[in-house]
C-alpha cells in the first residue's frame, strides 16, 4: 500500500514537497513515479526515478520545475515542487512499476497506487 501525503494550498510560484511512503511493499525494489489529474483531464504522468534512486525522467510540463528523488534507508519517495502555476493544480498520485528495467509514465503499467494528494495552486 502506497502513502501519498504533502499537498496543499499554495500560491502561484511556491513550492511544495510530496511525500509517498509504502506499508507491505518492497518500497526500494520498486521503480516510482508520481502522476496527477486535474478535473475533466486524464492522468497524466510526471517524473519517474528507479528502484536504486539513480535515474530520473520527466514530463515536459514539470522539467526544470520538479524533482524527484527517494530515501532508501526511509523508504519514502518525494517530488519536490517548485515554481508553482495555477494549471498544477490536481490530485497527485504515486505509483510502483516492479518493471525497473523501463523508464515509461504510461499508466498502465504501474502495479501500486496511492490513494492520492491533493494539490491547489491559487493566482
Amino acid at each position: 500500500q502506497l502513502q501519498a501525503s504533502g499537498g496543499g494550498l499554495v500560491q502561484a510560484g511556491g513550492s511544495l514537497r510530496l511525500s509517498c511512503a509504502a506499508s507491505g511493499l518492497a518500497w526500494n525494489s520498486y521503480a516510482a513515479a508520481w502522476f496527477r489529474q486535474a478535473p475533466g483531464k486524464e492522468r497524466e504522468g510526471l517524473a519517474r526515478v528507479s528502484s536504486s534512486g539513480t535515474n530520473a525522467i520527466y514530463s515536459e510540463s514539470v522539467r526544470g520545475r520538479f524533482s524527484i528523488s527517494r530515501d532508501t534507508d526511509k523508504n519514502i519517495v518525494y517530488l519536490q515542487m517548485s515554481r508553482l502555476k495555477p494549471a498544477d493544480t490536481a490530485v497527485y498520485y504515486c505509483a510502483a512499476d516492479g518493471d525497473d528495467t523501463t523508464s515509461t509514465l504510461r499508466p498502465a503499467v504501474y502495479d501500486f497506487w496511492g490513494q492520492g494528494t491533493q494539490v491547489t495552486v491559487s493566482s
